[in-house]
């Protein structure tokens, strides 16, 4: 199975995206997962923030998929990562 790739669209001065960053650099980085950092004033992160319907940040995408907004689900972090192992 191919790695993941998640995709963080974070906003300057957003406590959830320095947040967000550090949890998910400590979950990808043993896992040689990458994570794709983008600033939500970027042309590409306010169309993924519009294409997702995001009204808070940061915008988390896993394989391109939805996976959260605002602070990163802990819970719904761990269930992912088991998915992961067990495929």
């Amino acid at each position: 199975m191919q790695n993941p790739r998640i995709t963080v669209v974070q906003a300057p001065g957003c406590h959830f995206c320095a947040d967000a960053q550090r949890v998910l650099t400590d979950f990808a980085e043993p896992r040689g997962i990458d994570i794709e950092l983008l600033d939500a004033r970027d042309p590409r992160g306010t169309a993924l923030m519009q294409e997702h319907l995001v009204a808070m940040s940061p915008l988390v995408l896993v394989d391109g998929q939805f996976f959260s907004q605002g602070r990163v689900p802990r819970g719904k972090l761990r269930a992912l990562a088991a998915r992961w192992v067990a495929a």
